[in-house]
């Protein structure tokens, strides 16, 4: 078992790489040649297929971050190899695959997931698609058929996938076809640390969790996916965070580099000029070409401006144009904006002030003011530039869809390994022995069943070396010891069996060879009673109360019913004539006496249950069903069944016996009497049932008869 498992290990890190290999090597070559196919998902498939879905996951993630090296846009793609993965694993673990028609569905889940959804992500991160030949023609569908550009787009890639996918699945499962399916099930047992469930063995475990809830795997699953979407969460808006952060302080850096550099270029002495005059003087124009080339140095500053701060708002001297908007002209003066309004006093001061923040006008902006001085060291105006905010929010919302993309292939990587740890380490360990401690358990009152049931845990044979292996062992041996244990106290329990029937029979013998006439009367009654039992557990009748412990003990005792005659007198015991009322009275009390004797032996041996039985039916085999028996006149169900059973036996046997004062009364004759008092001496379902056993009772009587 051992060296299956390492050599299992072994094809699974091979089929590994060379899926990661294949999916590089394909992905690279037609992405050099640039055509609108992938071929980056056969390797992924086939190792889903042959190792399961963990081993897939880890092929399609690491596929695409090596592409990433050549292929910056890859690594967002990894969800899609990683459901891909997925959907492979589950359809070739189920059997899907037996219905032909289901590689079609396939094909066409895979090519919805990678066009489909590949079509969306390329529409988030590009906003258009990746290759040109796509968009042209999803151009030109729109064009000649109507519809949407988007949903020929999404169309286009669909059809180019179930292509490129259905290539990908031909060569996947013809390779597969040349494997052996011995050594495919060698690979994908891979996870086991236990002997492999077979699928009667794994439907079992699977009915007995849902029965009983299936807790541990429900909050396994569940700690997994919350443990997995938190860090996700976590990890992913603290990069966010970062980077909102980052990027912030950079364009306003950006900001003040540029009011910087705009300050030195600024001639302090022409200020009014510029104001009064402006493009009409040539200086102005190169000042503010090169306030153009600051500009366009420095990412993310959208406004570029100097302004003198004045009682009545800002002076604009200069003003560069945007692609959107105008500049204001030379000397124009503007009213100052609300979140200006507390920085006033440092503005007319000539002080440098922080970034101001503001969303009024211009949209989001945060605006650098630096003080222009000049020879004396005055501030004669401000070089300002302004970090239009949109930009970092549009490349946030781009990062965020990026962030989400890599993490939820990571996520379901990580999910997919947490189970495959839970399921492997945990869940089928411990499902297993419970299992089979319950079948040890049930089957306690049978001695094989009990050892069969102890090399079945010990076939189980986990490994996890943990915790969960420890108590494996400590099951095997508590079971292993019960087994043992059980075995001596049966054989002990045998030999007091035994020694207890040999009494029994001992007992019934001393009152028998008083009765100088019984013919074999305990013997004969004994296995009419077993014959009634079997006919009545047969029909179903009373079958709350005929357990295999109550038919034993009625059996054992049904020798003693007439154990009360050993208080008889010989001279009524043994007349040989028809006794009188008086020594039929006296005949009577062998039930009262036999219930005496029985309790005595009740509380000798502190109740056995089997001796309760003995007392009732030597209590009690004389009541009749319609009450009108002795020696209390019980009546119906309220005479104990075993007495009701000993009362059918005891009768038949005296009709059928030879005395010295009659013949034995011929077989049909005595089961007339039999069938005419049912219901008014004996229980009507006794009668049924011993009738019906003909041939058995036939038997009986030959035998004795004999």
């Amino acid at each position: 078992m051992k060296k299956k498992v390492e050599r299992s290990v072994i094809l699974n890190y091979v089929a590994m790489f060379g899926g990661v290999f294949l999916n590089f090597a394909l992905s690279f070559l037609l992405y050099k040649v640039e055509l609108p196919m992938y071929f980056d998902s056969i390797g992924t498939i086939g190792v889903a297929a042959v190792c399961g879905m963990l081993p897939g996951f880890l092929v399609a993630v690491f596929t695409n971050l090596i592409c990433s090296l050549y292929n910056p846009f890859a690594i967002y793609y990894a969800i899609l190899s990683v459901l891909m993965a997925g959907v492979t694993a589950v359809f070739v673990h189920r059997k899907y695959f037996k219905k032909k028609y289901m590689y079609l569905v396939f094909i066409l889940i895979l090519a919805l997931i990678a066009g489909g959804l590949g079509s969306i992500i390329q529409l988030l991160l590009l906003g258009q698609p990746q290759y040109v030949e796509v968009s042209h023609l999803s151009e030109y569908m729109a064009t000649r058929f109507g519809l949407n550009y988007y949903i020929w787009f999404f169309i286009v890639n669909t059809c180019l996938n179930i292509v490129d996918k259905g290539m990908s699945v031909w060569v996947v499962f013809f390779v597969l076809r040349l494997i052996p399916e011995k050594k495919l099930e060698g690979i994908w047992d891979i996870g086991w640390h236990q002997r492999p469930l077979t699928p009667v063995e794994m439907k079992r475990i699977k009915l007995s969790s849902k029965k009983n809830g299936g807790k541990l795997q429900k909050r396994i699953s569940i700690m997994l996916v919350m443990t997995a979407f938190t860090m996700t969460i976590i990890m992913g808006v603290i990069s966010m965070h970062l980077f909102y952060t980052n990027a912030k302080e950079r364009y306003i850096a950006n900001a003040t580099g540029a009011a910087k550099m705009a300050s030195n270029v600024i001639n302090t002495d022409r200020l009014d000029a510029y104001a009064k005059k402006g493009h009409e003087l040539g200086d102005y124009i190169e000042i503010e070409n090169a306030l153009y080339d600051i500009r366009s140095n420095f990412e993310g500053v959208e406004y570029l401006y100097i302004v003198r701060i004045r009682e009545d708002g800002c002076q604009f001297i200069f003003d560069l144009a945007t692609d959107t908007e105008e500049p204001y002209a030379p000397g124009e003066i503007v009213p100052f904006d609300a979140a200006f309004e507390q920085y006033l006093p440092a503005l007319f001061a000539g002080e440098e002030i922080a970034p101001i923040e503001s969303n009024e006008k211009f949209g989001w902006v945060v605006t650098k003011y630096y003080p222009v001085k000049d020879y004396s060291g005055s501030t004669v105006c401000y070089a300002c530039a302004d970090v239009k905010m949109d930009y970092v929010s549009d490349y946030f919302k781009g990062y965020v869809i990026k962030v989400v993309l890599i993490f939820s292939g990571f996520f379901l990587l990580i999910l997919a390994f947490g189970m495959w740890l839970s399921r492997y380490f945990l869940v089928y360990p411990i499902n297993s022995m419970a299992a089979c401690t319950n079948d040890f358990m049930s089957d306690d009152d049978n001695q094989t069943a009990l050892e069969e049931n102890v090399r079945k845990i010990k076939a189980l044979d986990i490994h996890t070396g943990d915790e969960i292996e420890n108590l494996y062992r400590t099951l095997c041996t508590m079971t292993e010891s019960t087994s043992e244990k059980m075995k001596d106290v049966r054989q002990q329990a045998k030999a007091i069996n035994q020694m207890q029937t040999g009494l029994i029979i001992t007992m019934a013998d001393l009152v028998e060879n008083r009765d100088s006439d019984t013919g074999y009367h305990i013997q004969k009654t004994a296995d009419y009673v077993k014959i009634i039992l079997a006919g009545l557990k047969k029909k179903g009748y009373y079958s709350k109360k005929l357990t295999p412990k109550f038919i034993a003990d009625v059996e054992m005792s049904a020798p003693l019913h007439d154990i009360g005659k050993i208080n008889i007198p010989d001279a009524v015991l043994n007349k040989p004539g028809k006794l009188t009322d008086e020594e039929y009275e006296i005949m009577k009390t062998h039930t009262t006496a036999g219930k005496a004797i029985m309790e005595k032996a009740i509380s000798t041996v502190r109740g056995e249950s089997y001796l309760k039985e003995a007392r009732n039916m030597a209590a009690y085999h004389h009541e009749k069903w319609d009450g009108s028996g002795y020696p209390e006149g019980l009546k119906g169900e309220v005479i104990p069944l075993s007495a009701r059973i000993m009362a059918v036996a005891d009768v038949f046997d005296a009709l059928t016996a030879r005395r010295v004062y009659k013949d034995p009364m011929p077989f049909e004759k005595a089961m007339d009497i039999i069938v005419k008092d049912s219901g008014t001496h004996f229980d009507p379902k006794c009668v049924e049932v011993f009738v019906e056993a003909e041939k058995e009772v036939r038997r009986v009587l030959k035998k004795y008869q004999e």
